[in-house]
């Protein structure tokens, strides 16, 4: 299982606790119960804070008192506070109780702030929020990817905020000053693909600056004799006017001291300014702090909470402006300290992240309220421990930190930091020798991964896992671990009570496990088996040889090394002696490859036959372990080296052979083709690498097969329309080939070389340039003699220079013979710009993917890659390089019920209960992820377009701007999804009378998916529709033709000459000509339309009879043209002319045909209509079985396309 088919574990474990609230039955009632619990209701408290009036604040009884400290802080008048208490009738409240719990706190209590005294780290966290507040617009932390920030450029297209203040700025007709020209480089047929409109200017990241500098003072600590005079720490800043002070932060707040910058003279100056926050003291002293201040937090506070919200996971750009940088003490000190001193909510130094990572998953999960919170705390410590690992792993590799086993070679060296244990992918002491090496020890970490994910899903009680996290950096993979107590203290030989470590030599067993993984296997499809260990024992095992078990001095029984969790995959594993199906044959396989540890996923479909005979033969024939019900399960050490079984499960182990061969035949003979399909009929349409890999996880196919793929959709009858999978699948094939050679020639450079070696290999790689000729980098610091003895000491890596010698011809040559030996596939070019001719692919898209793929983040500027005399890159061109992060994603499996009941509501018509559903979903999923996340994404987008059927516009638009931004920020502002929410976006807008924003939010779709995946590409057809549509609504008629008619040359393309798509385009561009009054080419493609209407749908389909309407229609107009102008050529300057009907379309007519386009459908029904609507579809769902609803589901009438992301 590739990626997280977690979602049908998570569904059993859930179904045995709530009867089955998988499906909407009589389990739902259970849970719409529980969830009143959660909804208390909110109540208002005033709140006092000195010097402002009092302020209404609406709580819930649920929040923490901190969480009004965080309201306070945030707020406008009130953010410049860090250090104080909240006070309900003089008595000090405590942060950490739940409002509920308060005596006397009720509607309309006086919640008093008062100013309580500093300690140092009261102090710090002051001094740190102040900064907080003066970065609060600069984007650079988004740039640099720290502090889970990212960037969003929403605003810059529909100027602020949509909602409320939309609407003001609309004065009388819009559309005098519509300016609907799009840029040159959007325009259909343009070839152009800059890349700098990718991060448009945002004006409000024009710095307002406060101070010129805020920095820790060299006299810091204060020494014994003012310490005891309340000192806790000294500040030196300059003003914007150019003054120089020294500031005391003592107990009672900041006050100006008398020190300069080379004398200690700590007494305070006079006037002293005395304040309790360092904001008013600053006001004080600066006229332009004061202003800037304060000009400042109001932008602060105008921004959309998304804007600015830290997202659950770091997001990384692949492009980033030239930032000036600029001083600032608090990251200075972040970067030398470890920053664990203040993890404001531990007491205590380091986090013990297994022990978190274990205790959170021990908590109780009986009912609603307990699941939530168990939930909330997991994914919390899960996006926690990722930070962590990341800049552990980013500090072993940049060299930080000191090994464990210092006096080993670099490459078998481990590390302990913060409490993780981290590991690098080499295969350290031949371990991996039989499976194929270092390739098996790269591959080995992404596996266990897997696993880890996999038994994460399960969540049997009383089985613990690691917490795991992978991280590529600088061509290195490092495993970052959370450490089992006790496992350091001891030898593993005498800890592992369960399993093997020497590959099935010596193997144990222990009954406590056995019972434990029993409860996986069926959720697994794990099969219980016995294998020999070296003295011919039979050992019973429930997992892979490899899985250890061992039991920490926590007590708790915790599994590792789960790389084998899935079987293997026997197209990829030529065993001796074992003959694989014909129809993998057929195409070649089994292949060898480059490791042996090759796992694949199965999705094995439910399906109920009627009579328990034809349920018997075929469980039997697809070796099912249960007679009634499809029960397949694996052994995971089939044709492991090394293994052997008993004799006596001889016919076992044949069987499960057999269903292992099954499975490799079931995956080329019926998901690859399976896939295909779907893309032809568009129910898959990946747009890059990244949705193409997930359509091929999702289909359980593994991403090795991409060149069997490849193959297959070129040999495909209809390959014309399979085209854009194509090209996505070559530039994804080639990006990855040069993703592994990129691997490895990094490794071989040392830090002073790595942006010239980084530019070198792009330029290799897509420069026309023939000779591109690496730049050694300067010796401006070491001389000559010095050099070279010190390059003979570099451990392990030789002559540190060998990746200059990389030339384009070289590259490209390894580029190729790694498709072949990897992916078994042949690409015939050797070199980029063959490549790009050959396949049709764009260079800037083979840009953004490799980047993305190895975490490059380069300088956003206008490359000129098909210079022929020059480079594309220089070293000034590489600002980054950035990790690239795998970790598990705990799911919010009771928000993912109500989510999914509320499509299945909604697919059945019944909007209102749907809707209400996918609130509750909002709501459980806000309450696990917190506001930003993926799947949170994909509710607000469905709530959206719930919203604007049910004709609540304003509500519609408020969602789907809440779905863009988070598209933006936790997938990246050019993610095909975000491409998608866009346009959701303009219509809604449309529809909302802001046609400039519609067309500006269109316009930014089609550039992000130009740059994305090219022009020819079947959602552009859907995109160009759009536009043109909106175009010809604002009377931009031959901007709309060329947008319309490219939709429609692409609609049949891709669809088919003959189908409705096709008619549709027809007819937009017959209605344009009308408005131009050229009838003639009107009348012509309306006519195309209504063939293809005849011809698909009858005579007698209202469709049809529209179409021959509008042909009348316009013969009549074509007709009174005609006439007026004989009329006029008769009677010259006299004639009486009878004025035409030239009419623009009505705003109404355009939004109808949007709506239709996007595949939005309104049902006018009366109130009893729909009543016995719900009538019918009830009694047709109490006579349907049980396995037929799911098939119903798929044909009713709402047919909303939104699936939640699965993880790859």
């Amino acid at each position: 299982m590739n990626g997280d088919g977690g979602h049908d574990h998570i569904e059993e474990a859930e179904s045995k606790q709530e009867g089955g609230a998988g499906d909407a039955d009589p389990g739902d009632e259970a849970n719409e119960q529980e969830v009143i619990v959660i909804q208390d209701t909110g109540f208002t408290v005033k709140i006092q804070a000195p010097g402002t009036e009092p302020f209404d604040l609406q709580v819930s009884p649920q929040e923490m008192v901190q969480e009004i400290h965080q309201v306070l802080m945030d707020r406008e008048d009130t953010c410049h506070r860090t250090c104080f208490s909240l006070q309900l009738d003089g008595n000090v409240l405590d942060s950490f109780a739940e409002l509920k719990s308060i005596e006397g706190l009720q509607e309309g209590s006086l919640l008093k702030v008062v100013e309580e005294p500093y300690t140092v780290r009261e102090a710090r966290i002051h001094v740190r929020h102040v900064r907080d507040l003066l970065k609060s617009l600069d984007p650079s932390d988004a740039y640099n990817g720290v502090d889970c920030n990212s960037l969003s450029f929403l605003s810059v297209f529909t100027d602020g905020d949509l909602g409320e203040s939309g609407k003001r700025k609309k004065k009388g007709s819009e559309l005098e000053q519509i300016d609907c020209t799009p840029p040159e480089h959007i325009l259909p047929g343009s070839k152009d693909r800059p890349l700098v409109p990718l991060q448009p200017t945002n004006k409000d990241w024009k710095p307002l600056q406060c101070l010129k500098v805020l920095t820790m003072s060299g006299w810091n600590p204060p020494p014994g004799n003012r310490k005891m005079h309340g000192d806790l720490m000294y500040l030196y800043i300059v003003t914007m006017e150019e003054r120089h002070v020294s500031i005391t932060a003592s107990t009672r707040g900041f006050y100006l001291n008398q020190s300069t910058t080379y004398t200690f003279s700590p007494k305070p100056a006079n006037p002293s300014f005395l304040t309790h926050s360092l904001v008013e003291l600053l006001s004080q002293i600066s006229p332009a702090f004061k202003k800037n201040f304060t000009a400042l937090q109001k932008k602060r506070v105008q921004r959309h909470p998304f804007e600015r919200i830290a997202t659950p996971f770091q997001v990384y750009s692949w492009t980033a402006p030239q930032i000036d940088h600029a001083m600032d003490c608090v990251r200075a000190e972040d970067a030398y300290t470890s920053r664990l001193g203040y993890e404001e909510h531990i007491p205590g130094q380091t986090r013990d992240w297994n022990e978190e990572l274990q205790t959170t998953r021990e908590l109780a999960r009986k009912n609603l309220p307990e699941r939530l919170l168990r939930e909330r705390a997991i994914f919390k410590v899960h996006s926690d421990f990722a930070a962590a690992a990341t800049r552990g792993a980013m500090a072993v590799i940049d060299g930080n930190v000191m090994a464990i086993n210092p006096g080993e070679e670099t490459r078998m060296q481990m590390f302990i930091w913060n409490n993780i244990f981290f590991s690098l992918g080499f295969d350290v002491k031949d371990h991996y020798r039989e499976l194929g090496g270092d390739a098996a020890a790269h591959a080995a970490p992404t596996n266990d991964l897997n696993g880890v994910r996999a038994y994460g899903a399960v969540d049997v009680e009383g089985l613990y896992t690691l917490g795991t996290v992978v991280v590529d950096y600088r061509g290195n993979r490092v495993t970052a671990q959370s450490i089992i107590p006790g496992i350091l203290e001891r030898e593993q030989e005498q800890s592992v009570i369960y399993g093997s470590i020497d590959f099935g030599k010596t193997v144990v067993s222990h009954p406590k496990y056995l019972e434990l993984l029993d409860k996986t296997s069926r959720p697994l499809k794990v099969q219980h088996h016995a294998v020999l260990s070296e003295k011919n024992e039979s050992v019973d095992l429930c997992s892979s040889v490899e899985c250890k078990g061992i039991i920490g001095n926590d007590g708790r029984h915790y599994i590792l090394d789960l790389l084998r969790t899935f079987p293997p995959d026997l197209n990829f594993l030529p065993v001796e002696d074992e003959e694989l199906p014909p129809e993998c044959q057929k195409l070649g396989f089994p292949c060898q490859h480059r490791h042996r540890l090759l796992l694949k996923s199965l999705n094995v479909n439910k399906f109920y036959p009627k009579s328990r005979e034809v349920v018997l033969n075929a469980c039997k024939a697809v070796g099912s372990i249960s007679n009634t019900s499809f029960d397949i399960r694996f052994n995971p050490d089939i044709y492991s080296p090394g293994v052997r079984f008993p004799e006596d499960c001889a016919e076992d182990i044949q069987k499960q052979k057999q269903l292992l061969k099954d499975g490799a035949a079931f995956l080329v003979s019926c998901q690859i083709p399976s896939l295909v399909k779907d893309c032809l009929d568009h129910s898959a349409l990946p747009m890059d690498g990244a949705t193409l890999t997930e359509a091929l996880h999702q289909r359980g196919i593994n991403v090795r097969y991409l060149g069997t793929v490849l193959e297959f959709v070129d040999k495909t009858p209809a390959r014309a329309q399979l085209d854009h999978f194509y090209r996505i699948g070559i530039s994804e094939l080639i990006t990855r080939c040069a993703k592994h050679i990129f691997k490895t020639y990094l490794q071989g450079v040392e830090l002073s070389a790595l942006s010239a070696a980084v530019s070198h290999f792009l330029n290799c790689f897509l420069s026309s340039f023939p000779d591109a000729v690496a730049h050694l980098p300067a010796d401006e610091l070491v001389s000559r003699r010095k050099n070279r003895k010190r390059r003979n000491r570099v451990p392990g890596a030789g002559d540190n220079t060998a990746w200059a010698s990389l030339t384009p011809t070289e590259l490209w040559k390894n580029v190729v013979s790694e498709a072949q030996s990897y992916y078994n596939f042949t690409l015939q070019c050797d070199n980029v710009d063959l490549v790009v001719e050959k396949y049709g692919l764009q260079k800037i898209t083979l840009l953004r993917e490799i980047s993305i793929k190895t975490g490059i983040q380069i300088l956003i500027k206008e490359y000129n890659f098909d210079s022929r005399h020059k480079t594309a890159f220089t070293e000034e061109d590489i600002l980054n390089i950035f990790p690239v992060v795998k970790h598990v994603n705990p799911k919010a499996s009771d928000a993912f019920h109500f989510f999914q009941s509320g499509q299945a509501k909604v697919q059945q018509g019944f909007l209102k209960e749907g809707c209400e559903l996918i609130n509750e979903a909002l709501n459980l999923f806000n309450n696990v992820y917190g506001a930003m996340h993926v799947e949170i994404c994909a509710c607000l987008r469905l709530l959206a377009r719930l919203n604007y059927i049910m004709g609540d516009h304003p509500e519609a638009l408020s969602n789907q701007q809440k779905a863009v931004l988070m598209s933006e920020r936790v997938l990246g502002i050019e993610h095909p999804n975000t491409i998608q929410e866009y346009i959701h976006l303009a219509l809604y807008c449309f529809a909302n009378g802001q046609l400039s924003t519609a067309l500006k939010l269109l316009y930014r779709a089609r550039y992000l998916m130009l740059m994305v995946c090219g022009e020819d590409h079947p959602e552009m057809a859907l995109l160009d529709s759009n536009i043109g549509l909106v175009l010809h609504g604002v009377m931009e008629y031959d901007l709309s033709l060329r947008f319309l008619e490219n939709a429609l040359a692409i609609n049949s393309k891709y669809h088919g000459p003959r189908s409705l798509k096709v008619a549709l385009s027809h007819h937009l561009v017959a209605r344009v000509y009308e408005s131009k009054a050229e009838f003639r080419s009107a009348l012509q493609h309306e006519k195309e339309g209504y063939t293809i209407y005849k011809n698909q749908v009858g005579e007698s389909h209202e469709k049809t009879k529209e179409s021959s309407e509008y042909l009348k229609h316009l013969t009549q107009q074509a007709v009174a043209l005609q006439r007026t102008m004989n009329e006029i050529y008769k009677n010259g300057s006299s004639a009486s002319i009878m004025p035409l009907k030239f009419t623009a379309p009505s705003m109404a007519s355009v939004l109808e045909q949007l709506n239709i386009i996007n595949g939005i459908i309104f049902i006018p029904l009366s109130q009893k209509d729909l009543e016995n609507l719900k009538a019918e579809v009830q009694r047709r769902q109490m006579l349907q079985e049980p396995g037929k609803i799911e098939e119903n589901q798929e044909d009713c009438l709402l047919e909303l396309d939104d699936k939640l992301p699965v993880d790859d």
